[in-house]
């Protein structure tokens, strides 16, 4: 029995870590976007942009990144941020994402909310008058093409 534990653990510590695909694509959307990380959990991880944008990512099955800016003004960087993020998630192509990112936003303006179909993902903005003034909120959302 004092033999088994020993070679029990050796194999353990010997076989090779389980890949961490959230890990994985959190680290692919920190080097296509230049975001860095601020926080994360097993599924999910929040991050800093450029201009005060911030982002979240969702993992698992289906993942969405989201896109968040509070002002009234959205920074030049914001839609192009967008489809970078939406391409590392979706494998969509960035000016795809970029547009419909664009046109949900822009109908978000006036309805409050908007979604663009952009293929094999949803494309979709909020725009908010908050007590910090407006914030726009915009994500790529990989669709389930099992339903």
């Amino acid at each position: 029995m004092r033999t088994i534990l020993p070679a029990a653990l050796l194999l353990v510590l010997a076989a090779p870590a389980r890949a961490d695909s959230c890990g994985d694509l959190i680290d692919r959307v920190v080097a296509g976007t230049e975001a860095r990380l601020v926080k994360r959990s097993a599924d999910f991880a929040e991050l800093a942009a450029s201009d005060d944008i911030t982002m979240t990512l969702a993992c698992g099955g289906l993942s969405a990144v989201g896109v968040q800016f509070r002002g009234e003004a959205l920074p030049k960087a914001y839609f192009p941020l967008v489809g970078r993020a939406g391409r590392v998630v979706t494998g969509i192509e960035t000016a795809s994402i970029t547009e419909a990112a664009k046109l949900a936003r822009e109908n978000a303006a006036r309805t409050r909310h908007s979604h663009v179909d952009a293929g094999s993902a949803l494309v979709t903005c909020s725009v908010v008058k908050a007590a910090v003034g407006l914030v726009t909120a915009c994500a790529v959302i990989e669709k389930d093409e099992r339903r």
